[in-house]
């Protein structure tokens, strides 16, 4: 975000497009790594104790949890690692793999409508085996 000196913010030019079905995040996230709602929500757990006590932080903080903890789909760390595992080996970008973990879709048709980039990077019996092994590990997770 740009700042002029009178007027306020000013939001970027035009020029520059973001599509995320076609992977065009920014220049913000050119290098960026794409995490898991799940592992957001071990990375928040692990430093609750330390943010409980700013209370600048501490509304914004309870709020971002509260959201990880309602919406991560993997419970325990073994499990997380196992999904991160099978993501891994295919040729799919770190945002692609960020998305199927994170929406946990049960057909692979849901998660090629859901995310578009995906096209034909995959082929659509490895997603389906993917997505079934992803939902596998989501039912039998340990607490």
């Amino acid at each position: 975000m740009y700042v002029s000196k009178n007027k306020g913010p000013k939001r970027p030019q035009a020029e520059e497009t973001l599509d995320a079905a076609r992977l065009e995040l920014g220049e913000d996230f050119q290098d960026a790594e794409c995490l898991l709602i799940s592992e957001v929500k071990v990375l928040l757990e692990a430093q609750y104790g330390t943010k409980k006590e700013d209370k600048n932080l501490k509304e914004v903080y309870t709020k971002t949890l509260e959201y990880v903890q309602k919406f991560s789909r993997y419970n325990n760390r073994d499990t997380i690692v196992e999904v991160r595992a099978l993501l891994k080996p295919t040729d799919l970008e770190p945002f692609e793999c960020a998305q199927l973990g994170n929406l946990c879709c049960s057909e692979y048709e849901e998660a090629k409508s859901l995310i578009p980039s995906i096209g034909n990077k995959i082929s659509d019996d490895d997603l389906d085996s993917l997505l079934k092994q992803m939902d596998s590990l989501k039912k039998y997770q340990g607490p």
